[in-house]
């Protein structure tokens, strides 16, 4: 069945809001999602998929590298021109229990014994390369495959060593998680990771609740005819994301912004300068988005949240939620 709509989702506007500013942005560092089993966060992130632009590849390539690149090591693929293809963004999944070999890749086993040659196998991180790697229950995810995932995101290559093995290639990608914390807690090191967090919860209000199941069932019916229904708005979104990405170099940050987020962190009691970092990058993305050609007080004010609330210090005298503690932050900083 194809991707319901992300333009047809109802709600959740902070979790679509920090879903396009990393397809804007990838050095934003990707977007956890956490709350309620069936509130939509597993079909927000496979609806991205369907809205994305697509991308120039090199054909026969397994890491989906680009025709201006060179030539990958080991790699069939060829080069430009006529023999580059465009193809969706890949947005692939890493399920839990999935192996170290499936991820990184492994020795090709069919080739050895059929051939005898050593050949490689691409894993996951080779196919999410240029694209998003989404992580469903990823507070559930085995320690030994977030250690492996942390190493690949900080550098953006992956180096496989083992069975006479010697292999290097690139893996740049989103990362995309979803998660329930009823069923457990994420890593520090893996949760710091994160570009943007955002908390959605099952809606109270009856209408809402009303379109929701409407919407769904319409999709299920039909999907052909609804996405159909919805296809002007879904191309409006993806021209909207086209021209954030050509403009993104051009917004400027200006001095004052830069300071008001450091002050912001500070207010909020945030861990190292990552959390101004992401600020900056995530409030540029915004106004990239919003056709703007400079970030203001309002573009950091409604990212602050998602940028700012998994990164707030442990303190033992304020045992407020996070999101209370961004927005006194925000309060005492915007209004001092």
């Amino acid at each position: 069945m194809s991707a319901f709509p992300f333009t047809a989702i109802v709600g959740q506007d902070e979790m679509r809001q920090a879903l396009l500013i990393s397809a804007v942005d990838p050095n934003v560092g990707g977007v956890l999602v956490f709350g309620d089993r069936g509130t939509g966060k597993s079909t927000a992130v496979r609806a991205l998929a369907g809205l994305l632009p697509k991308i120039a590849v090199r054909e026969n390539c397994h890491y989906n590298t680009s025709p201006d690149g060179s030539r990958c090591a080991g790699c069939s693929c060829v080069g430009g021109g006529k023999q580059a293809k465009q193809v969706q963004i890949p947005v692939v999944d890493l399920p839990l229990g999935v192996t170290e070999d499936r991820v990184v890749g492994a020795l090709d086993i069919e080739k050895a014994l059929a051939h005898g040659e050593k050949a490689f196998e691409p894993g996951l991180l080779a196919r999410a390369n240029r694209g998003f790697l989404y992580v469903d229950e990823v507070n559930l995810l085995e320690d030994h495959i977030i250690d492996l995932l942390l190493d690949v995101a900080a550098t953006g290559e992956n180096v496989v060593e083992r069975e006479g093995l010697s292999v290097r290639h690139p893996a740049r990608f989103v990362l995309v998680g979803s998660g329930n914390p009823e069923e457990g807690e994420l890593r520090p090191q893996l949760l710091d990771r994160f570009g943007l967090s955002v908390s959605i919860a099952t809606p109270t209000d009856i209408e809402q609740r009303v379109e929701i199941v409407r919407r769904r069932d319409d999709f299920e019916r039909d999907p052909v005819a609804f996405r159909r229904r919805w296809s002007s708005r879904e191309s409006k979104v993806r021209r909207q994301i086209l021209a954030a990405r050509d403009a993104l170099h051009d917004v400027d940050v200006p001095d004052a912004a830069i300071r008001r987020a450091a002050e912001l962190c500070v207010a909020a009691g945030t861990d190292g300068l990552r959390g101004e970092l992401t600020l900056v990058r995530a409030a540029r993305a915004l106004a990239a988005l919003r056709d703007l050609t400079e970030v203001g007080e309002a573009e950091l004010k409604a990212v602050a949240p998602a940028a700012l609330g998994h990164r707030l210090r442990r303190d033992p005298l304020d045992d407020a939620a996070a999101g209370v503690r961004v927005s006194r932050a925000l309060d005492s900083v915007f209004t001092a």
